[in-house]
């Protein structure tokens, strides 16, 4: 006998819960064609109930109370989409204990308490999937999950928060100040009234938590996550890095090396001819480099309460799928055996091998050159290409900006200590790490 329906108890019905609600009736014969019977919401909880109503009509059962959707009798999946840390965990892991499936929007909550509901989700053989909460509409977490699941993955490197995408390339292609274009991006309703999350790298951390534990098997460690963010940067610095055949992005990368994983996210300069260089706006995209199958990549809209609903439903019916096969059969919520995860450390920043970007601005005389790549030379440091340019107004005065080759970042971090003491050095050296993602 087949199934008459799947019934969903939603938890927030705004943006993207709105969203949500929206794709599950529109699409409804496509999902049904597809399951082989329909989903349906038959509980929300909400802070406005009146407004929710006019949402759902009389057909759906409104709440002020999250935990009455979690225990309702008929719902056997719980949606969470109210976000934030608190109340959000707390149903999260009710609906777990009541052995029912949860799907989640919420990156912060998973990357900050994602192995106690991970672990709580083990234990109980509840599956927990969260495709929503990282690059909005994009099947990213789909494709290392499933897609590439005969490969070991070499690094996931994502521009994965649109807000900060957007503010780099309007930097870069009006040479506007930051905070001119983050008005800009707030009128528009690209960022929040309080953009920290965005623009400090805190949104795209946690999303990158989430990639770098499933694309490794480990335990989600955004405590040790290295952030920065886009705040400090230039049109200066973003002009200079187009000038030499570069795009600067806010990238997020984690890296399997010898002695654990890279976990970090902060401006990149990116080759231009790379495909991911070249996503502009609000877009995000994830390349993925796994030992089988070479790179690929995954581009789409990060955000939006269509795109982002579309990830929902998309995990609303493989739940569906799932609680009808047996365990055995499931993904893992983590793509490895929950007890197979490694305890794999994060890198110190100081031990991370890349390439940098550095614009010193120094008096012009003979021998300052001299000094700067002896200092380099003496850190290990070598110099992979170089432009030079008086100031207009100082004649007195010049920027170099230089690319240097693959160097520890702890030398690095020696060799500009004893840089920016030297009295020809003028200013705190700008520095910008380089990624070739070859």
């Amino acid at each position: 006998m087949s199934k008459k329906s799947f019934k969903v108890g939603l938890l927030g019905l705004g943006t993207v819960g709105g969203g949500t609600y929206t794709v599950l009736n529109e699409n409804a014969q496509e999902i049904e064609r597809r399951l082989g019977f329909p989903i349906q919401v038959v509980a929300v909880a909400v802070q406005n109930i009146e407004r929710a109503k006019k949402i759902v009509g009389d057909q759906v059962q409104v709440f002020s109370d999250g935990l009455a959707v979690v225990k309702h009798p008929e719902v056997e999946v719980v949606v969470e989409l109210i976000g934030g840390y608190t109340v959000a965990k707390q149903l999260v892991l009710a609906a777990i204990q009541a052995g029912k499936p949860v799907v989640t929007a919420n990156k912060a909550l998973l990357a900050v308490h994602g192995d106690e509901i991970f672990s709580a989700a083990a234990q109980a053989n509840v599956p927990v999937l969260f495709e929503s909460a990282v690059a909005g509409g994009i099947p990213v977490i789909k494709a290392l999950k499933e897609g590439l699941a005969g490969n070991q993955i070499e690094y996931v490197a994502g521009i994965i928060n649109g807000t900060s995408n957007f503010i780099l390339s309007e930097m870069r292609d009006k040479g506007l100040p930051f905070n001119q274009v983050l008005k800009q991006a707030q009128q528009l309703g690209y960022a929040e009234s309080d953009p920290t999350f965005d623009i400090e790298g805190i949104d795209a951390a946690h999303k990158l938590t989430l990639l770098s534990a499933i694309a490794f098997g480990i335990h989600a460690q955004f405590n040790k996550a290295h952030i920065e963010g886009i705040q400090e940067l230039t049109a200066q610095d973003i002009a200079f890095a187009e000038e030499l055949g570069y795009r600067v992005k806010l990238l997020g990368i984690t890296r399997l090396v010898e002695g654990g994983v890279e976990l970090r996210v902060h401006p990149t300069l990116i080759p231009s001819k790379r495909l991911i260089a070249n996503v502009e706006g609000v877009m995000n995209a994830v390349s993925i480099k796994a030992n089988a199958v070479g790179s690929t990549l995954y581009y789409g809209p990060g955000a939006g309460a269509l795109p982002t609903a579309s990830s929902v439903v998309a995990d609303l019916i493989e739940i569906a799928r799932l609680v009808q096969a047996p365990s055995q059969c499931r993904v893992s919520t983590l793509a490895f055996q929950y007890d197979r995860l490694q305890n794999k450390p994060v890198l110190p920043m100081e031990k991370v091998v890349t390439s940098f970007y550095l614009r010193l601005l120094v008096d012009d005389k003979p021998g300052v050159l001299a000094q700067l790549t002896s200092i380099l030379s003496k850190h290990h440091i070598s110099i992979g290409s170089m432009i030079q340019r008086q100031l207009e107004d100082e004649g007195e005065e010049a920027q170099i900006i230089m690319l240097t080759h693959s160097c520890i970042e702890g030398d690095m971090n020696k060799a500009l200590a004893e840089i920016e003491t030297l009295d020809s050095v003028l200013d705190k050296v700008v520095r910008i790490r380089v990624e070739d993602l070859n």
